[in-house]
């Protein structure tokens, strides 16, 4: 096993926090592609009804949009999710940068060097 330092550390978790920002916006973006469609499929359905088209066509047009519309709603939702998701990835990056930046700086100015000490010494009472 590796061992952890605050630099890998800090690494990892800003590259999480990139990624799942990165992520929450893509899910925005397809969620409001979504509803875009919905509204468009709404207007065909109003569209091929006022050219008299038969009524099982527009019918289906109509629950297709009301499906769609219901899919968008639901992206929305997981969109809004995963941007409280980023928000808290971003506050568990600052937690751990704020926490683990005065260990580090400890160490670091520390006049033993603890890096070669058997880590389960540490662990004794």
């Amino acid at each position: 096993m590796t061992d952890l330092t605050y630099t890998r550390l800090t690494h990892a978790i800003a590259s999480l926090e990139k990624n799942i920002a990165r992520d929450s916006d893509e899910i925005q973006v397809r969620a409001q592609f979504m509803d875009v469609i919905a509204q468009d499929t709404a207007r065909v359905a109003e569209m091929i009804g006022a050219m008299k088209v038969d009524d099982d066509t527009i019918s289906e047009t109509k629950e297709l949009s009301k499906i769609l519309r219901g899919l968008s709603e639901a992206t929305l939702a997981y969109a809004s999710s995963a941007d409280t998701t980023a928000k808290s990835a971003h506050a568990a990056g600052e937690q751990a940068r704020t926490t683990h930046a005065g260990i580090d700086e400890a160490v670091s100015r520390a006049p033993v060097n603890v890096s070669e000490v058997d880590r389960e010494w540490f662990r004794q009472e």
